[in-house]
């Protein structure tokens, strides 16, 4: 009997996951930032919420990865986004046309860093720190 554990296998089997599981965040993502640049189509913070968390769970998994940095990249957005979106609130009472434009701005920015993350996950590549 030989006790040889095909190591390859069982990190090709753990990177495979982190991958599945990072698709899925990007997916909830990508919900949520194409609905807040098209109107009316909002879904609420749920999902991202929901992304987040998962996103929070897993990243000691993939520890000692590149798909570390995928992880560190998503919750960095979601944080960035929400402190922005709470910076910028005020100018929704000024007039509507500021707060409009603002939050217009921070939501192309998030899709912006939701399908670079993406194309470079389905590359395989690390996301710059």
């Amino acid at each position: 009997m030989s006790d040889i554990v095909d190591v390859e296998a069982v990190d090709s089997e753990k990177a495979q996951s982190l991958k599945s599981v990072g698709w899925l965040s990007y997916i909830l993502h990508l919900i949520v930032a194409v609905a807040a640049v098209v109107p009316g189509a909002q879904v609420g913070a749920g999902l991202l919420l929901v992304a987040l968390v998962i996103d929070l769970v897993k990243k000691d998994d993939a520890e000692g990865t590149w798909q570390v940095s995928h992880f560190r990249w998503r919750i960095r957005t979601v944080i960035w986004a929400g402190v922005l979106y709470i910076v910028t609130l005020p100018l929704w009472f000024l007039l509507l046309l500021p707060g409009m434009i603002a939050w217009a701005v921070i939501s192309i920015w998030f899709l912006y860093r939701i399908v670079k993350g993406m194309v470079r996950m389905n590359a395989n590549q690390p996301m710059p720190d």
